[in-house]
């Protein structure tokens, strides 16, 4: 079972690690600016850190379940690839909202694109699976017959 998801595991772990460095940075970026908790405004360069951080975490939750979903019932190095490409897209979102908040729409654009791919492939393992168990159908067997 573990060899089935280790890649998936590997991929949460990254995600977690960076939402670390994410809150890393909103702690770093209230020293900077004077801003003691729990005050959320500031200057515009505290607040789209703030933004960013929180942004990025917002979506943490469905990235993962999509992660999983898409890892254990379509393709596990399919979804641990999108993860990848989610988890980088979700670092430059960061970086360029820090900059300039119109820095930010390239990277949300293309990491809401990968979250709608693992939505489609987490929809197709799952019919896959419940067509499997509860019809006897095999929809790959019939595709490739």
């Amino acid at each position: 079972m573990l060899d089935q998801i280790h890649l998936l595991a590997a991929v949460t772990v990254l995600g977690v690690l960076e939402q670390a460095y994410f809150f890393l940075q909103v702690i770093n970026a209230r020293r900077l600016f004077g801003i003691s908790p729990p005050k959320t405004s500031g200057p515009p360069e505290f607040e789209r850190v703030f933004r960013a951080q929180v942004n990025s975490s917002e979506y943490f939750p469905i990235f993962l379940a999509l992660l999983w979903q898409a890892g254990l019932f379509f393709h596990q190095g399919l979804a641990a690839a999108l993860g990848l490409l989610y988890l980088y897209a979700r670092y430059c979102y960061f970086v360029g909202y820090r900059t300039s908040s119109s820095e930010r729409l390239a990277p949300i654009y293309f990491s809401t694109g990968v979250l709608w791919i693992l939505v489609g492939a987490s929809a197709l393992g799952i019919l896959h699976s419940l067509l499997s168990h509860y019809m006897g159908l095999n929809v790959i067997q019939l595709l490739t017959a």
